[in-house]
């Protein structure tokens, strides 16, 4: 973890704080982000909210829209609704069925009646283009007579035909009529007709409604330049669609998949076009009324903010060239003829002085160094030949004791560094980061100090804890600890820093391709009047047959292998061994799946003893 840091620290240094590159480099790369990064910013999120914002205004000007669009309809299409309670509670209509149900033989009398009443109906309505009565029996009485290219009976054979309600509901449905001259796309109203003495179904009505009307509705519609109106009913055909072609097929599949149709929502449609789509559903029709908006007609404003944000990013990078390479030189030019000094300096010659410009920091800079040349100069004017071997001694031992001096200190350094981490997170309420840089200054101060090599087990275990709990910020639930220390066991004597690096194999091995959580548990046990086990184990992926016989013979030849693996165990097993004798140490079991057991055999204290007694 520490490699990595220090990797990270150095790859920050080099190539985000340039630390190796030229000053003037430096200045202009952080001058011109100062500039681009603040006016970068500004433009996504003025770009991000004027999209959000004119999608906001287009659903809700298109959902106003098509609320007064569907109202219209809805209030339309109920006056036919009347027109064929009109047509079937009509006595004509009564008698025809009554007569085709009895086969009296006054059918023809009683058709020519209704033929007569159903075209007074259609003249009385110019956006009515035919009605039609048809039997289950096989008579039909069209209004278009001749004219029509249909036949009726082919109606049987349309998907709508079987869905029509059975309880005298009305059903719309979108048709073509065909006739002599012409095709006519058509809505036509279906609805059952029933023997009003048997209340059974005879027949259809089917009154054929052209576009006139609708087409005035949803020319009404404003959109969006190039946008549509269009009407889905509840099986998903198009009802109405400003391409006639359209009528009766199903919707895109896209499209269908996202509407809900209890509701009314706005959806985008990735297609060719990629349509800004917003619909409504009408509970009283069953239909669904949308509206489609190419998704470039809505970003055409939010373009030319774009195009304008990238000008005024590339002008205020062209200044804020200009103006840091002009900044960049009035620094660097002093500190260019400073450096070329001190080159001079450096191959003895110490006759030369800077010229001071200024009173800043850099002209004071200049100064120190004049000062220093000085002095140097006269230095080296009074010591003699003789004196210079003296001098180098003299050096030789400052630079030692700078050496200790500094070995110490640097221990304190990192203290002090962590303490002001956790300082700075505990300022700003981080307390995880606060908890962790506490440990680790803990940790560090543990593993350092030498004044023993052995330590109690409750020492040793609250400093392993430690590190656990700094493992669990890496790994959150994916790992677990249980600690089972008996308490004749905390006064155990053990080597100082030797349960760690064994839990920190635990890491190594015990987290695999399994994602279930690992439970790392340490635990004592006695085993003779003299000695303990300290158990750490794990329930993770464990270590194949072969690694786990290269460790034992490691640990049996008290080496480690020459890549360094495993150096952490082969050091305790070897520290205990040195202090406690040949017949103390660590041994290791594991099978692949099942996790790994690690024991570590050492001495019980006479306290200890006593109090496992």
């Amino acid at each position: 973890m520490k490699r990595r840091r220090r990797k990270w620290i150095e790859f920050m240094d080099r190539f985000i704080l340039l630390r190796d590159q030229p000053f003037m480099h430096k200045l202009f790369v952080f001058s011109s982000l100062l500039v681009i990064l603040p006016v970068l910013a500004v433009g996504i999120i003025s770009y991000q909210r004027s999209a959000i914002e004119i999608e906001k205004e287009v659903r809700l000007s298109s959902l106003h829209v098509i609320d007064q669009a569907e109202s219209n309809i809805e209030y339309y299409l109920q006056e036919f609704e009347i027109t064929s309670l009109k047509i079937i509670n009509s006595s004509e209509v009564e008698d025809f069925i009554q007569a085709d149900a009895e086969k009296s033989g006054q059918e023809e009398t009683l058709s020519s009646a209704v033929r007569n009443f159903l075209e007074l109906q259609e003249y009385s309505r110019p956006d009515i283009s035919n009605i039609t009565i048809m039997t289950d029996s096989g008579r039909v009485i069209d209004t278009l007579g001749n004219r029509n290219y249909y036949p009726a009976p082919k109606m049987k054979e349309e998907y709508w035909y079987e869905s029509i309600p059975h309880n005298g509901m009305i059903r719309l449905v979108s048709r073509t009529l065909k006739t002599k001259d012409k095709e006519q796309p058509v809505i036509s109203l279906v609805r059952r007709l029933y023997n009003s003495q048997t209340l059974k179904p005879v027949g259809m009505l089917v009154i054929d409604i052209n576009f006139r009307r609708i087409e005035e509705i949803s020319n009404k519609v404003t959109i969006t330049r190039n946008g549509s109106f269009s009407i889905l009913d509840a099986e998903g055909h198009y009802v109405y669609h400003p391409d006639y072609s359209r009528l009766g097929q199903n919707g895109d599949t896209e499209l269908l998949s996202k509407l809900k149709i209890e509701d009314s929502d706005s959806v985008m449609l990735k297609n060719d076009t990629k349509n800004f789509v917003t619909y409504t559903h009408s509970s009283n029709l069953g239909w669904t009324f949308l509206t489609s908006v190419p998704y470039d007609n809505l970003t055409m404003g939010i373009n030319q903010i774009r195009k304008t944000i990238l000008i005024t990013i590339i002008v205020a990078l062209v200044a804020a060239y200009l103006a840091g390479y002009g900044f960049a030189s009035a620094l660097v030019r002093p500190i260019k003829r400073l450096q070329y000094f001190m080159k001079e300096v450096e191959v003895g010659k110490l006759d030369g002085r800077v010229h001071v410009e200024s009173k800043d920091e850099i002209g004071q800079l200049t100064m120190g160094f004049n000062n220093t040349v000085e002095k140097l100069s006269a230095l080296l004017d009074e010591v003699y030949v003789s004196k210079l071997k003296e001098a180098e001694l003299s050096l030789k031992q400052k630079e030692s004791e700078l050496k200790m001096l500094q070995s110490q200190i640097n221990p304190h350094f990192l203290y002090n560094s962590l303490e002001t981490i956790r300082g700075m997170a505990l300022e700003g309420s981080q307390e995880d980061i606060a908890v962790m840089s506490n440990s680790l200054g803990k940790l560090l101060r543990y593993n350092l100090k030498n004044n023993t090599l052995t330590v109690s087990l409750r020492e040793e275990v609250k400093f392993c804890e430690m590190y656990l709990q700094v493992q669990k910020f890496r790994f959150g639930d994916r790992f677990d600890y249980k600690l089972s220390i008996p308490a004749w066991a905390e006064q155990v004597e053990v080597v100082k820093f030797s349960l760690q690096p064994i839990v920190e194999n635990c890491f190594v091995h015990a987290f695999g391709q399994s994602s279930r959580q690992i439970m790392i548990s340490i635990a004592v046990l006695r085993v003779s009047e003299k000695a303990c086990i300290i158990s750490i184990s794990d329930n993770g992926s464990g270590m194949e047959e072969e690694v786990l016989s290269e460790m034992k013979y490691n640990l049996k030849r008290h080496s480690a292998v020459s890549s360094g693996e495993h150096i952490g165990l082969i050091n305790v097993h070897q520290r205990i061994l040195y202090l406690f004798g040949e017949e103390y140490g660590i041994d290791i079991q594991s099978k692949p799946g099942e996790g790994t057991v690690v024991t570590m055999c050492v001495p019980l204290t006479a306290g200890s003893r006593e109090e496992a007694i």
